[in-house]
């Protein structure tokens, strides 16, 4: 309950972090347009011819394909379009395509990506990863926390629309945890038999993620934190130039006053206590957020009867040389 409580919130503060940079490059985008129609009314005094206006189809259709992708939405189109393919080949050349899909390394099989297809009465034809699992009656398939996709693939690929995405929980090949998976599947019909072709990746793949559980806490500022997300430290290209961070103080605790050369954002998760600036004290409530400028000298106490757990933002992330000690 805690941690789904956490993610929540965790996303109101990213949202109101984001919301803060989009208005700050729509003042830098309003100042550059002010400029630029004195620009042209400048040389509208001066006998300038006027631009024909671009066609509006054509912009639109050139901002659509200047448009970045991510890996997420890479990867999601890549499996729709796999996926597409072989239920072309099965409809093409029916059982006789089978063996295809099972050769590792081959266009169908690599890694923990590959086609499997099912009956739609639930028996498995093909399954690359084990061949041996194949002919098994597959209906009442659950994933790790018990959600019926065995049933949710075969009502997927019977209806209106013969095609979906199913998002499920399993564990990773070697791995027993379970991660999200969400995976492509679409009918395909030959020779009066009608199959289920799927394909799917797993999303943590190509999102960053992390859970407090796995946090090593470090003493910092002399409370004990753990960076839930930073830039520079992570193999994943996260497109971000901020930091986040989790603080837990227990009752009687403070951080070691000090400041920054960035603004900071606190918010708290749970608990209470009081942060200082400049020696001016405020409240922290659960739910409170607050944003510390640049320079200011700072500390937080926790001076409640239970724990008090913090997020802390920096931006841009936080680095060694941007924080001072003060003594």
């Amino acid at each position: 309950m805690r941690t789904s409580k956490l993610c929540i919130q965790l996303i109101l503060v990213i949202f109101l972090i984001s919301a803060i940079s989009g208005c700050a490059q729509q003042e830098e985008q309003i100042q550059e347009e002010d400029e630029s129609e004195e620009e042209g009314a400048e040389g509208e005094g001066e006998g300038a011819e006027e631009a024909l206006p671009e066609d509006e189809s054509t912009l639109t259709e050139n901002e659509s394909e200047q448009q970045p992708q991510s890996g997420l939405t890479d990867q999601k189109d890549s499996i729709a379009l796999k996926v597409n393919e072989a239920v072309d080949l099965v409809e093409e050349e029916g059982t006789e395509a089978f063996p295809e899909f099972r050769e590792e390394g081959g266009e169908w099989f690599q890694g923990d990506s590959y086609i499997f297809i099912w009956n739609t009465n639930g028996t498995r034809v093909v399954y690359p990863p084990d061949p041996s699992g194949e002919g098994e009656e597959m209906s009442g398939l659950k994933d790790f926390n018990g959600k019926p996709i065995g049933e949710l693939f075969i009502e997927t690929a019977l209806s209106e629309s013969g095609e979906g995405w199913v998002s499920y929980d399993w564990p990773k090949p070697g791995e027993t945890e379970p991660s999200t998976k969400y995976s492509f599947i679409k009918r395909a019909e030959f020779g009066g038999e009608t199959y289920l072709v799927g394909d799917g990746f797993y999303v943590e793949d190509y999102l960053f993620t992390r859970n407090i559980g796995d946090c090593e806490f470090i003493n910092a500022t002399g409370v004990l934190l753990c960076e839930l997300m930073h830039p520079g430290r992570t193999d994943t290209e996260l497109g971000a130039d901020y930091s986040i961070a989790y603080v837990l103080m227990e009752p009687g605790e403070k951080s070691l006053q000090h400041r920054l050369s960035n603004p900071e954002v606190y918010y708290v998760l749970e608990g209470s206590g009081t942060i200082y600036i400049n020696d001016v004290p405020l409240s922290l409530d659960e739910g409170t957020l607050v944003h510390v400028p640049e320079s200011e000298i700072q500390y937080v106490e926790n001076k409640g009867n239970s724990s008090l757990r913090l997020l802390v933002i920096d931006q841009p992330a936080w680095a060694e040389e941007n924080e001072e000690i003060v003594e």
